[in-house]
């Protein structure tokens, strides 16, 4: 078979064109190579060869000028500014570049160009959290507070994750919660939950009380137990009226039963009708060894629920729960009542009930009778007078560790209706 000439003749233009591609190829791939082994280096001379090798690519001189950055031995911010510039040069889209370029600009002093790079970040990409909360930060050092403030809410708005440090750097720069809430954080529950807990960290109650009312004014619905650490807050500062305001709210909030206890006690629950909050104003509980806890389905006085703490023999344990705080007031006398049952129970260190001040010692210190073998329901009742501090009670069922060789707690006690009212009604503002 003959083949025609100009058969030949265009297999070998297409052989050619096939060699030079591939030769263009090689050529660039191994310029690639090179200009990645250059800035791989650290070496600044090789890096800026390297970055020179791929024109319209901004990363390698962005690597650059952050090397320079974080040079503390020779530090050289103009020249990272260089390099920053010639990055936005390459690639003016990334917000990455425009943000290390504007904390270049910043690092020399030159607030102007800083901001206007921070603008240029934000208009490649106007929905960033990490740009706004960014730009934010740079505007709480220039003292532009409201400008700042706007660019956190946006930020938290956008990644909740950031809320943490909204909230405490917002709280830092201006000590103001009307500026949190009103300005710096979204509207919703996360975020003011979140805000609870900072207050709560640093201890400081009047400025939660202000996000709890903003949390509650939403009327979303939200975990008893997001609300603990803020209880805790007011327990600690002795806040009961705020306390014994605010525990309804929150269970109402949590889709709990919250209607106040009958016949004027300050005990919550104390029929036991739900189970243990552990947590705020409920009873709590904290699993303990060699001893079980359930509801008993037995009748118990007046309609109550009974507690039932059975003891297996293995240890001298000291018991210090089921507890509650009480919300009470200074310069008040109570009536303390419980009905109290036990089968079996060893050792001369019997059960007990403790009522203290939670936070001033020895201002309240009540004992009732020491519970030891087996006795039926029995109505266990005292009076006490509170101190010219006492703004909560500590309820508790204890139990001191046996001091005899024979000391191993068994047996089993039950308590119901526990109730704390005050012997007189007096008029006018509660304590706070």
């Amino acid at each position: 078979m003959n083949i025609s000439f100009e058969i030949v003749r265009r297999r070998k233009i297409l052989l050619a064109a096939s060699l030079l591609i591939a030769a263009v190829v090689i050529f660039q791939a191994g310029e690639l190579w090179l200009a990645n082994h250059r800035l791989d280096s650290n070496n600044l001379g090789l890096m800026e060869r390297g970055a020179a090798l791929v024109p319209g690519d901004g990363s390698g001189w962005d690597r650059i000028g952050l090397l320079r950055q974080g040079d503390f031995v020779n530090p050289d911010p103009d020249h990272a500014v260089t390099d920053f510039q010639k990055a936005v040069h390459d690639d003016p889209l990334s917000a990455h570049y425009w943000m290390d370029l504007a904390s270049a600009y910043e690092a020399v002093g030159d607030a102007v160009r800083a901001r206007d790079a921070f603008t240029q970040a934000k208009s490649v990409y106007p929905v960033s959290a990490e740009v706004a909360f960014h730009y934010g930060n740079f505007l709480l050092r220039e003292q532009k507070y409201s400008e700042a403030y706007g660019e956190f809410q946006q930020a938290a708005r956008t990644d909740p994750n950031l809320l943490p440090l909204v909230i405490s750097r917002t709280w830092r720069s201006s000590e103001d919660v009307n500026d949190l809430l009103n300005r710096a954080l979204p509207a919703n529950e996360d975020a003011y939950l979140q805000a609870l807990d900072f207050f709560a960290s640093i201890q400081q109650v009047q400025p939660a009380l202000a996000v709890w009312q903003r949390l509650l004014a939403l009327r979303k619905p939200f975990p008893l137990s997001r609300a603990f650490p803020f209880f805790e807050d007011l327990i600690r500062e002795d806040r009961s009226y705020d306390a014994r305001r605010e525990w309804p709210e929150a269970l109402a909030a949590a889709g709990l039963p919250h209607d106040s206890p009958a016949n004027n006690s300050l005990v919550w629950d104390g029929n036991f009708e739900a189970d243990f909050e552990n947590g705020g104003l409920g009873w709590r509980w904290t699993p303990l060894t060699g001893t079980m806890i359930d509801f008993d389905s037995d009748p118990a006085p007046n309609g109550s629920r009974a507690v039932r703490l059975d003891f297996n023999g293995g240890s001298n344990l000291a018991l210090v729960e089921p507890s509650q705080f009480v919300p009470a007031e200074p310069n008040r006398s109570y009536h303390f009542h419980v009905y109290m049952r036990t089968q079996e129970i060893t050792t001369e260190s019997g059960v007990r009930f403790s009522i203290t001040d939670a936070n001033h010692t020895g201002a309240v210190n009540l004992l009732t009778e020491n519970f030891t073998g087996s006795r039926t329901w029995t109505s266990v009742d005292a009076d006490l007078s509170t101190g010219p501090e006492t703004h909560f009670l500590f309820v508790r069922l204890i139990r001191d560790p046996s001091r005899l060789f024979d000391n191993k707690l068994s047996g089993t006690v039950w308590i119901a209706d526990v109730s704390l009212v005050p012997n007189s009604i007096q008029t006018g503002q509660p304590s706070r």
